[in-house]
């Protein structure tokens, strides 16, 4: 036992005096400094749940400063550890009902949008790996390989929106698709059971949508979000033909999110084909705060 005792603190002392012969070789040794910062940054919106609970995503940063024994220096910085949480965006409250974070490849910059209630969606791959990562709450995320296909198109798009479609499927497109020309693909249908992706251009029954600023499914029914920029008089076409209005100002933006409706400032749901806003109102992104009628201010903290 003594001897192979004596034989680790020699080959570790072989260790260190090797570590030393290297930084004399590379004129000194480096120096490096690595801090989280204490808050964490880039909070947004990704969806809303339902009436009251609201989804944000945020992640933290951290910088490292490296100093060389030449005198020369380096500064990087980076942000990942994305988290997803849940508040209530009607009582102001000290924090998050629910929190998750993530390591390792789950980092900011990759989730882009609401998928469904309460899931939100990320990396739709189409050009080389056809694949999406869904994050739901109080899951893990998980990455879906896909298979793509293509109907009628040969040249496909990166979607930047999937919601909700019929027969259990989601609808992929972004702001432009479903106006593309020639045998550009206009959308696509995500099936998550299948594992597929199928480009597609609209057939006659879908030309109709060519218009919608915003478009899902519930259940058989399509839902159009038209927008009017000029005027304000937006209004939701239901399967082409039946118009519903917002009883409120005019509506210059918006877009559905989840089972909610984000129009203007407000949050609004439809319900038998009737759109009922709350009273609150937010102002989006750039604060995370909701007001109420009464002038009660709501911040996500």
């Amino acid at each position: 036992m003594e001897k192979k005792v004596k034989t680790f603190g020699f080959e570790k002392m072989l260790a260190v005096l090797a570590g030393a012969f290297a930084c004399v070789g590379m004129w000194g040794c480096s120096e490096t400094t690595f801090e989280w910062d204490e808050k964490r940054s880039g909070a947004k919106v990704m969806g809303f749940v339902d009436d009251s609970l609201v989804m944000v995503e945020d992640y933290r940063c951290w910088s490292k400063y490296t100093n060389y024994a030449n005198g020369s220096s380096d500064d990087d910085r980076g942000c990942e550890n994305a988290r997803l949480c849940v508040y209530n965006y009607r009582v102001q409250e000290d924090g998050p009902r629910w929190c998750d974070s993530l390591t390792g490849s789950y980092t900011n910059g990759m989730w882009d949008g609401q998928f469904s209630d309460s899931v939100i969606w990320g990396h739709l791959y189409v050009q080389r790996k056809n694949s999406i990562s869904l994050w739901k709450i109080g899951e893990k995320p998980h990455t879906i390989s896909l298979n793509r296909n293509l109907e009628g198109c040969s040249v496909v798009f990166r979607g930047n929106s999937v919601k909700e479609w019929v027969d259990g499927a989601f609808i992929v497109r972004n702001e432009k698709s479903l106006k593309f020309g020639g045998d550009s693909c206009q959308y696509a249908v995500l099936d998550t059971l299948l594992k597929t992706i199928t480009y597609k251009r609209l057939d006659k029954d879908l030309e109709w949508i060519k218009e919608c600023d915003d478009v899902r499914a519930w259940h058989d029914d399509v839902y159009c979000l038209v927008l009017n920029k000029e005027n304000g008089i937006s209004f939701v076409l239901k399967n082409g033909v039946d118009s519903i209005f917002a009883p409120m100002e005019k509506i210059y933006e918006g877009h559905f999110s989840g089972n909610m409706i984000e129009l203007g400032v407000r949050i609004c749901s439809l319900i038998k084909d009737e759109i009922t806003c709350s009273d609150v109102k937010w102002t989006g992104n750039r604060e995370l705060e909701f007001y109420q009628n009464d002038g009660t201010v709501i911040y996500l903290k």
